[in-house]
């Protein structure tokens, strides 16, 4: 009972540390391209092979099916009259 207690306690300080985390607006690493350069390692991306015109690209692509996708989480039931 001991060691549940224990390892029921560490996982509870480990998850309100991360809630701390999330709380305090970090912001996450940012996509392949630029998450690299942030940090800055010099490496060509393996989606856009170093082109940013690619990456933005995807971006544009990635936003547009999020907002697809956010639009047909409902829709207008009409009834038969």
């Amino acid at each position: 009972m001991e060691t549940f207690a224990i390892t029921l306690t560490v996982l509870l300080v480990l998850t309100l540390a991360m809630s701390v985390g999330v709380l305090m607006g970090r912001k996450p690493i940012a996509g392949s391209c630029g998450g690299m350069s942030a940090l800055g390692v010099v490496k060509d991306c393996d989606i856009c092979g170093g082109d940013k015109t690619i990456c933005d690209e995807e971006q544009l692509k990635k936003s547009t099916v999020e907002k697809a996708a956010v639009e047909d989480l409902a829709y207008e039931v009409k009834s038969k009259d």
